[in-house]
């Protein structure tokens, strides 16, 4: 794994919304590596790689990540804001945060009322969003600097740590977007025309995978995106999900997708072949892209390559690099095969 390219692009501000440093970014590393390039109305980055027209082939990730936007400043310089994303409350006390103002990054903790003023029966509960609020030390100055909808995200840096294990904000899904990267990088002959889409808004509703599917109308999707992975204490084992260190996963369903059969028959047939390391994914929560890709128009048939990390939505998010090169190893195999196989029912 290229830890240096995926921590450039993880360590990147880009909640929901407010991606256009992300993309700015992103369009550059994509340029060398395609035909063409746009960027549509929604945001989304659409690059084009020009095969031999047999198959219009979509890859999709996306570049947003969770975060907070900004609800209300006070006189003396505290912000309350709102989560934009599926985030756990219990874990943003004493978080760091870079809030993207007009006037540029601005940095932040996030706080709630220390224990000794709080009575035995609040101390003993986890605070709610609305008892949190982000200290930016600026007291009436604020208001003259941050605005009402301006975003907040993680102030963390990617890490390697443990074995064969990083440690980042954006795993989700800015690991999608390196896995992609890598694997336009690394495939040689391949007979679909691929359109890679790097999407906007995912973490608020899919957003922008509905017009970018539906722009492209590709014969075939394949989605890279994290997962979640509860390989910890205190899981029983048939609530996993998926672990880390174990492959990539190969997803047969989430809260948004029943995967085409065919196409995940295709992708374990690719992995075993290939002696590549993969397991199975079965989830009732959770989404991702393919809940929108595999609907638009007349129906597209969508493969779902997971990357199983820990902690989701928080900024410590946790993957193995081992997992992470094989999702590559097994995107560039699909890309490479996927006009061989017929994935109609």
């Amino acid at each position: 794994m290229d830890f240096q390219l995926f921590k450039k692009i993880a360590e990147l501000p880009g909640v929901s919304g407010r991606e256009e440093a992300v993309r700015a970014a992103i369009l550059k590393l994509l340029k060398p590596l395609t035909d063409e390039i746009r960027v549509d109305n929604m945001g989304n980055i659409i690059a084009y790689k020009k095969g031999r027209g047999v198959r219009k082939l979509m890859l999709a990730a996306h570049m947003d990540e969770v975060g907070l936007m900004v609800s209300h400043i006070d006189d003396n310089g505290f912000l309350r804001f709102i989560k934009l994303g599926n985030i756990d409350a219990r874990t943003l006390p004493g978080q760091r945060v870079i809030i993207q103002t007009a006037k540029g990054p601005l940095n932040g903790v996030v706080c709630t009322k220390p224990p000794h003023v709080l009575d035995a029966a609040d101390a003993a509960k986890a605070p709610g969003i609305k008892n949190l609020f982000i200290d930016t030390a600026l007291d009436a100055e604020a208001k003259n600097i941050i605005s009402i909808g301006d975003r907040a995200g993680y102030d963390r840096t990617a890490v390697e740590f443990g074995s064969g294990h990083i440690t980042s904000k954006t795993i989700d899904d800015r690991v999608g977007v390196y896995i992609i990267l890598e694997a336009l990088k690394k495939i040689k002959k391949f007979d679909c025309d691929i359109y890679a889409a790097v999407t906007v808004q995912e973490e608020v509703g899919l957003r922008g995978a509905v017009t970018a599917a539906y722009g492209i109308d590709p014969d075939a999707a394949l989605v890279v995106d994290a997962t979640r992975a509860s390989d910890v204490p205190g899981v029983p084992p048939q609530e996993y999900g998926c672990c880390v260190g174990k492959g990539v996963a190969v997803t047969l369903m989430n809260a948004g997708t029943l995967v085409n059969p065919q196409m995940v028959n295709f992708l374990i047939k690719l992995a075993e072949e290939n002696n590549i390391k993969y397991q199975l994914c079965v989830s009732e929560a959770g989404s991702n892209d393919a809940a929108v890709i595999h609907k638009t128009k007349s129906g597209v048939p969508t493969g779902i390559l997971s990357l199983p990390t820990r902690y989701l939505h928080t900024s410590i998010e946790t993957c193995s690099k081992a997992d992470v090169d094989a999702a590559v190893d097994l995107t560039v195999a699909f890309i490479e095969n996927c006009c061989k196989y017929n994935f109609d029912f």
